[in-house]
């Protein structure tokens, strides 16, 4: 199953294909802009690219969204990694791991639901025993926070993918399968419970693919995105989170919700490469199910991950204001989206 996203009347529609016939899988409708709005205020400027890397702004953007059913957001805390991200640290590394069960021939290895692996800068949690090492992961767009994943242990990965990752259902092209194998590619959620403090996510997450390893174009305009985000974001009345989201060690006050628009938090990080790089900046923006507008009402792309190519410094307070403060989806920069369901949608 495909899904298309069709524009008509300043309007986007959620239709789905299921061997080549249209199903409506979601009435709603989604507003869009044709462009991003000019700043009202300074910015920074656009960063000179390296020689013979330059930007792409005549290729097509449109529909350049990988097809995934969840992103596996890993909080490395570091700003670059190399070209394979599973090569960290001489391949010691939770993406290394998660590969080895759900990558090409991992015995949970499904080409029909996919698992996006990403590296991110956002530190992992501190837990109570900072003697023992752990790494944290967001996964979206279910929007969960798993903050403490044990390094000594491979059977917190196991976990993770059994728990989380995999799927509910299969997808009917699995039918032919045998008994046993199409119950291991399934869920199970018994396993959750081996992992401990997972937590859904409440603030905005505004990724920027910043891997330098991979392509310098990103390496060098994902760090000036990030500093402009986290400037604007604060200028539009939302509260940037920086640092670990859990520190056991500590006594911290709750974060305030999402729950008051006055009060909304959001965390800008760079990740890994997602494709694209000639197209940079890329930026995912991920919306979680509880945000709401300055109404008090549920946003309309609550739930949703919106994927924007060719993101300038000059576009960032547009962005903010179109797609996060007022729910409009920019189709200049619109290279895809993903609703919460883990259905991809394109124009």
């Amino acid at each position: 199953m495909s899904v298309r996203l069709l524009a008509r009347g300043g309007a986007l529609k959620h239709i789905a294909f299921t061997r080549g016939v249209p199903v409506i899988a979601q009435s709603r409708h989604l507003n869009t802009v044709p462009s991003c709005p000019s700043p009202t205020c300074a910015c920074a400027e656009t960063p000179e690219m390296p020689e013979g890397l330059p930007i792409d702004y005549e290729g097509k953007l449109n529909g350049l969204v990988a097809s995934y059913a969840e992103q596996v957001l890993i909080c490395t805390g570091k700003d670059d990694w190399a070209s394979r991200i599973e090569e960290e640290n001489s391949g010691d590394n939770l993406a290394a791991d998660l590969k080895e069960l759900i990558g090409r021939g991992g015995v949970y290895s499904d080409p029909f639901h996919n698992i996006s692996v990403l590296n991110s800068s956002f530190p992992s949690s501190i837990s109570s025993r900072p003697e023992v090492q752990t790494t944290s992961a967001y996964l979206l767009p279910s929007f969960k926070y798993v903050p403490f994943l044990p390094r000594v242990s491979f059977d917190s990965v196991q976990a993770l993918v059994k728990g989380y990752l995999l799927p509910k259902k299969l997808h009917p092209m699995n039918d032919g399968l045998s008994p046993i194998h199409k119950d291991r590619l399934l869920r199970e959620e018994a396993y959750q419970h081996l992992l401990y403090g997972v937590r859904d996510v409440d603030e905005v997450l505004v990724l920027i693919c910043g891997h330098g390893g991979r392509d310098m174009r990103c390496g060098i305009m994902g760090p000036v995105l990030r500093e402009e985000f986290e400037r604007q974001l604060s200028h539009a009345g939302l509260t940037v989170l920086q640092g670990p989201l859990m520190n056991e060690s500590v006594i911290t006050a709750p974060l305030p919700s999402t729950g008051d628009a006055e009060a909304s938090t959001a965390r800008v990080g760079l990740i890994s490469h997602i494709g694209g790089h000639k197209f940079a900046g890329n930026i995912i923006i991920y919306l979680p199910p509880t945000f709401k507008n300055s109404a008090g009402n549920p946003h309309p792309l609550a739930g949703h991950g919106v994927w924007y190519g060719r993101i300038e410094p000059k576009h960032v307070e547009g962005v903010i204001q179109e797609t996060i403060i007022k729910g409009n989806v920019i189709t200049d920069h619109l290279r895809g989206a993903i609703n919460r369901n883990g259905k991809i949608v394109r124009l």
